[in-house]
């Protein structure tokens, strides 16, 4: 890969798409909604390759889940650019401003970060929506996917770029300012990581494993996204109904993903109570792994899929139909307990307790806190952003759900007029 090249490309993109206003921006994106919409049946056909030989190198199912597309999915993906098609350019956007005693004036502006790296695995939704997200914040994007997705991402990065530059776009698209790195060697992440001066940010997205690769390889600015150890906590005066509807919701709707539980915790008090109920939505859906206080209970409950958990279990992303149980005192064990396993990406409480959810909330160390609702809605989409980078689950520059501003910095603007110190 001459990364040299690429990004020298990239930064041409990047310096163009700097002085574009959001008309021009959004004309361009409107004609790589339709390229891709055009396409779609060239993206299903190198999708189904992929997906083959994941499915033929082991993959889970709920892995391949992540990786397939299908018309629902680039739907989604279409209505989520479409919806940042319509949220305001934050470039050029006033923070704040001032004039100091000598009667200069200060301006803090929202800039782009210039030439931006996503280094992600498997779903190719990432594609379409780290790209809308960098162009309509005025950055040029770097794409470096997994080998599993390939043959869709370079299906839908040439759609991307054949609607750039389209007549729909009116002249304004710039399809220099979107590159996919070829995928031919591990190599290609830490010539990207390393790449100071070409690369002003990089961001992984996938397990735990790569982001700590990319953590402790970089070079450059990263933002660090967490994989998702989420923990629900059903308290002593929850309402066990809705206990169990999110606990099923937030566990088995999309168990790949990391905004899905990996662990439920359960107050002593409620355990036999609560126990019973949730083996028998689970049913033979998932594996669950209890620790000591609660295996009886979902024992004579009739659990079906029931196993005796190890200490591995307990802080373990699955990314499966497994979820490990744990009895807990109280809402003060609750906590430690997460502040302590968790990725600081999204924890839940189940409580009608206002003044215990509150403790909850105030003190989980998290990007996201949830009372009573299911971890998946620690989204992108969900949040109004149309698309996102990812989640951070660190505490600098951003945290959460990352959309347009995200990939934002800020500049000092100051006018004089003839002053000195």
């Amino acid at each position: 890969m001459d990364l040299k090249k690429i990004c020298a490309n990239l930064r041409e993109g990047s310096n163009k798409l700097a002085v574009q206003n959001a008309n021009q921006k959004n004309m361009a994106l409107a004609a790589v909604v339709a390229e891709i919409d055009n396409q779609r049946k060239a993206i299903f056909a190198v999708n189904a390759i992929d997906v083959k030989n994941a499915r033929d190198g082991g993959m889970t199912e709920a892995l391949v889940d992540r990786l397939s597309l299908d018309d629902k999915k680039i739907d989604g993906i279409l209505a989520s650019i479409r919806e940042i098609i319509a949220q305001t350019d934050p470039i050029g956007e006033e923070i704040s401003g001032w004039k100091t005693p000598n009667a200069i004036q200060i301006r803090q502006v929202r800039v782009p970060l210039g030439v931006v790296a996503v280094i992600y695995e498997s779903r190719p939704n990432v594609t379409v929506d780290a790209f809308c997200l960098a162009y309509k914040s005025g950055n040029a994007i770097l794409l470096r996917g997994s080998s599993s997705a390939i043959n869709s991402n370079r299906a839908l990065v040439k759609a991307i770029k054949d609607g750039l530059s389209s007549s729909a776009a009116g002249g304004f698209g710039i399809p220099e300012a979107i590159e996919l790195a070829p995928c031919e060697s591990h190599d290609e992440v830490t010539q990207i990581l390393t790449a100071v001066g070409d690369i002003d940010m990089a961001l992984p997205r996938g397990s735990a494993r790569l982001i700590q690769t990319v953590v402790q390889t970089a070079k450059v600015p990263v933002i660090e996204t967490g994989a998702g150890i989420c923990h629900l906590y059903i308290e002593e005066d929850a309402d066990l109904n809705m206990a169990v509807n999110i606990a099923e919701n937030a566990k088995i709707q999309r168990p790949g993903v990391c905004n899905a539980i990996e662990c439920i915790l359960v107050n002593k008090k409620i355990a036999a109570d609560f126990l019973p109920r949730l083996a028998e939505r689970f049913g033979n859906r998932v594996e669950i792994r209890a620790d000591e206080a609660s295996y009886p209970i979902l024992e004579a409950a009739g659990a079906s899929r029931l196993v005796h958990a190890s200490d591995e279990d307990f802080g373990f992303e699955f990314l499966d139909y497994i979820c490990a149980i744990k009895t807990v005192e109280n809402l003060d064990e609750a906590i430690r307990y997460i502040n302590t396993h968790n990725t600081k990406h999204s924890e839940a409480i189940i409580t009608n307790d206002r003044a215990k959810a509150r403790t909850f909330q105030q003190r989980v160390d998290a990007a996201c806190v949830y009372v009573n609702a299911s971890t998946r809605f620690t989204d992108g989409g969900e949040f109004g952003f149309g698309a996102e980078l990812g989640i951070s689950t660190q505490k600098l520059h951003v945290r959460g759900p990352m959309g347009i501003r995200a990939l934002t910095t800020t500049k000092y603007l100051i006018d004089g007029d003839g002053q000195i110190r």
